[in-house]
């Protein structure tokens, strides 16, 4: 094993989202060295839809997350309609809660510096070259070097095209080339739910998060907004809004962005969780489709398996195979299923005909809508 002590860092993770920050966290509780890197500047907004489950919670708590003084909402009912309106009702059995990127990411960014983590925001990391068993970094502010490299940035970068990832090379397809588009908004939607309104090729959520405030987040395919003039305005107003339930929230809600963040290019393609040894997190490393809405768990999820493979490796119990090679095997066997099922539901929805039979079926057989909803989420971690 290569003497760390050469190295300035034990562990070097670029981006600073959720699992980015909560793996830095755990690292420095641990007596690393640890360094992020993140594009942005904190505290910032981030298309999401903002719902945690509970598997969560009490992970966050460990973190040191202050969650119950937060004052969150507390979501255990799912609410779903067609593409014209119809409206289905259903029980989220673990259920969740709502928080803004906003607010979580930057609670563990301050968190993480409380810790030691050394983090570099505005900066952009341009290269990754691993040699001689570590790792160079290349930002457009600095260099440095890391025994260990972790990969959270998101869902795609200008690494995911260096390095060629597969998913980057896809032709467009029914899970590939969607848009992202979010909003916060004051708008009376139930407190105790979150809402799923799908218009012809996507689907629309809202739930409540912190201060009274509710998310508004939506995805749809490049050609929606093509065929508007590449105009969110006209898309929201000639396609969205044929669903009944969207014309309303979008005619009654109070905006709160002069603008909506908008994000392009998301693909719900299967993808690699080591890259060039790295160990990639997060939605780097797999998405599981946003009508799940289970995505900010399996960030955090990932970063508590990610670590935990690192600690035995810089502990000297394995290599950095057995590490690379365990990390991927407990992120298919936490992951995999969840994600092909979200791949799966994911062709039923945004569909006239399509949505409107699987909802009915949904709705005419509670053991299968129990069963779905159970296999697309996971257990406290």
């Amino acid at each position: 094993m290569a003497d760390r002590d050469r190295y300035e860092y034990d562990l070097a993770i670029i981006g600073g989202g959720l699992a980015g920050l909560t793996l830095a966290i755990q690292s420095a509780d641990a007596g690393y060295k640890t360094v992020l890197f993140e594009k942005e500047n904190y505290p910032f907004h981030k298309v999401c839809g903002e719902y945690i489950s509970m598997e969560s919670k009490d992970f966050l708590i460990r973190c040191g997350v202050p969650v119950e003084k937060f004052s969150l909402p507390i979501i255990n009912k799912l609410q779903v309609s067609d593409t014209k309106g119809k409206l289905y009702n259903f029980d989220l059995p673990l259920g969740g809660f709502g928080i803004s990127r906003y607010l979580l990411d930057n609670t563990l960014y301050q968190i993480a510096l409380q810790k030691g983590v050394i983090i570099y925001t505005d900066c952009k990391v341009n290269d990754v070259v691993y040699h001689n068993d570590h790792f160079s970094i290349q930002t457009n502010t600095n260099q440095c070097k890391a025994y260990v490299v972790a990969g959270s940035f998101g869902k795609r970068s200008n690494l995911d095209i260096k390095w060629n990832r597969n998913f980057t090379l896809a032709k467009p397809n029914k899970i590939n080339h969607y848009i992202g588009v979010k909003y916060h908004i004051e708008y009376p939607n139930p407190i105790d739910t979150i809402a799923l309104h799908n218009f012809s090729n996507g689907y629309c959520g809202i739930s409540q998060i912190e201060n009274g405030k509710s998310c508004l987040c939506y995805l749809t395919s490049a050609e929606n907004l093509q065929r508007s003039g590449n105009s969110i305005a006209e898309m929201e107003k000639n396609i969205l809004s044929k669903n009944t339930q969207l014309k309303k929230i979008f005619s009654e809600a109070r905006h709160l962005y002069e603008q909506p963040l908008v994000i392009s290019q998301i693909s719900f393609q299967p993808k690699t969780q080591v890259e060039n040894h790295v160990l990639v997190l997060g939605d780097a490393a797999g998405m599981i489709t946003p009508l799940c809405g289970n995505g900010m768990s399996m960030a955090m999820h990932s970063s508590k398996i990610a670590f935990e493979m690192i600690e035995r490796f810089l502990s000297g119990k394995i290599t950095r195979m057995e590490m690379e090679a365990g990390y991927t095997h407990q992120w298919q066997n936490n992951f995999g299923t969840r994600t092909r099922i979200g791949r799966i539901v994911q062709y039923f929805f945004g569909g006239n005909l399509s949505t409107a039979v699987f909802l009915k079926s949904m709705h005419a057989f509670p053991a299968f809508s129990r069963m779905l909803i159970r296999q697309t989420h996971g257990t406290k971690f």
